[in-house]
């Protein structure tokens, strides 16, 4: 298969038409070039707040409530919700204006790719108020950087701390930690380990990376007292800079960590970042992400031969994502003729739209079919973000909801766009023969552009 198709739809986010021409030239470089340098910031992202405005915001909102006897005031319960809905639509729409729009389709993917494997779920609140804007501020800058920036970023984030609730975990021994066990209040307040597990389990080692339950717990003794400043240990505000990072002391388990096989004398917040700093050069990390990244890139099961590859490229760059990038675009098994991936519903509307060169004005119209094929935007259900194989995508009843989706589409494009000129354009030699004739010979253009977006070529990258 020519490599333009597979760079635009595998490495991309599908063609849009006319695209296909310009990546013939040098798929290898059009992808290069896109590591090079910042990324352009698209403009409805540009228009965004940031995240600690946003949670000043929310939180006074929420504590207003609080002061409402019976359960609150149902005003503003309202407010609450549309305020948070609100910004939830804004980033959205921002977002996926972004990946329908962009030039660097490959920049963008690895944004979303990273977002999910640093996953954090609008399900919690007030993460929806933010889930946008961590991908912004944590995710988007660091993405073609080293591992570990980006490490540090998202874990200092608030939507990650406040999602894992570490603003709550209060060392045992910290001198807060002490006048809780002097009152006998220690059921109430106490070490939180769902930062510190998620950490070892879905954002470095992985599962099998050789850590034991005594590692988690002393990580999570490692890591108290990393906040968010305005906030106390119940997540309501108190002291600090609103919004925004903070290392209290107070509540930090104080003394030396041992913990992989190291120990750990640095003070404070130190501590934590020099734990983070040897997992990011871990061999684990290393093959754990490579892994990630193959499975994503090439196949539901990566060939061996491109994880070593990756791996290997990462360890000795020191830990760059550039250059584990460069080895996934040099390796042969990247390019293989066959679309091994299977869509997922985000990047099935992604490239619909891409393909029709079209951001719709109903700000609401990607979250709504998102939420019809089951993959909400910034709602990934767990920590572990959103699966990335065929499996969980590829029921009968997905399959439906996509046939459905598709058609609702083709009746507002059908009469306007030749569905085999749009296959041509944007498929290329993906665009199978078969697929061709039964399009041709469907009774309507409406009908014909349904039976394209539906078909195994539009459905596979």
């Amino acid at each position: 298969m020519n490599k333009a198709v597979i760079a635009a739809s595998r490495f991309g986010l599908g063609a849009r038409p006319g695209e296909l021409a310009t990546i013939g030239r040098d798929p290898d470089g059009w992808l290069l070039q896109q590591l090079a340098g910042p990324a352009r910031l698209h403009r409805q992202l540009r228009r965004l707040p940031d995240s600690s405005t946003v949670l000043v915001e929310v939180q006074d909102l929420r504590r207003e409530e609080r002061k409402k006897k019976n359960g609150g005031d149902g005003d503003f319960v309202k407010l609450y919700g549309r305020t948070v809905r609100k910004h939830y639509i804004d980033q959205t729409s921002a977002r996926y204006a972004a990946a329908v729009e962009t030039d660097t389709p490959f920049h963008e993917r690895l944004v979303h790719f990273w977002a999910n494997h640093f996953a954090v779920s609008a399900d919690k609140q007030p993460v929806p108020a933010i889930a946008g804007l961590y991908e912004n501020e944590a995710i988007r800058p660091n993405v073609t950087g080293k591992f570990i920036d980006l490490l540090l970023a998202v874990e200092k984030h608030p939507a990650m701390i406040l999602y894992l609730d570490n603003q709550r975990s209060i060392g045992p021994g910290s001198d807060m930690g002490r006048r809780a066990n002097r009152r006998q209040r220690e059921q109430q307040i106490g070490l939180n380990e769902n930062l510190a597990r998620e950490i070892l389990e879905l954002h470095t080692l992985g599962v099998d990376g050789g850590y034991s339950q005594q590692d988690v717990t002393t990580f999570a003794n490692v890591i108290t007292g990393w906040s968010i400043g305005g906030t106390n240990e119940r997540g309501r505000f108190a002291e600090g800079d609103p919004g925004k990072f903070e290392f209290r002391d107070a509540i930090h388990e104080p003394g030396d960590q041992d913990m992989l096989g190291n120990r750990y004398s640095q003070k404070g917040v130190k501590q934590g970042e020099a734990v983070l700093r040897d997992l990011a050069a871990h061999p684990a990390t290393a093959r754990f992400i490579a892994t990630k990244l193959a499975r994503h890139f090439v196949a539901d099961d990566p060939p061996t031969v491109i994880v070593d590859r990756m791996s290997d490229a990462y360890l000795e760059s020191g830990g760059e994502l550039s250059a584990i990038y460069v080895a996934l675009i040099h390796s042969e098994e990247a390019w293989t003729t066959t679309n091994s991936k299977y869509k997922s519903p985000h990047d099935f509307v992604i490239s619909t739209l891409r393909a029709f060169e079209h951001t719709p004005d109903n700000r609401r119209f990607v979250v709504g079919a998102l939420d019809l094929m089951g993959q909400a935007p910034y709602r990934p259900g767990s920590p572990a973000g959103w699966p990335d194989t065929a499996e969980h995508w590829g029921s009968a009843d997905a399959l439906y909801k996509r046939i459905e989706w598709s058609n609702a589409v083709a009746r507002v494009v059908g009469k306007r766009i030749n569905p085999v000129d749009l296959g041509d354009a944007i498929l290329g030699e993906a665009f199978r023969p078969e697929t061709r004739k039964a399009i041709s010979r469907a009774e309507s253009l409406t009908q014909g552009m349904t039976l394209l977006l539906a078909s195994p070529d539009f459905q596979r990258r």
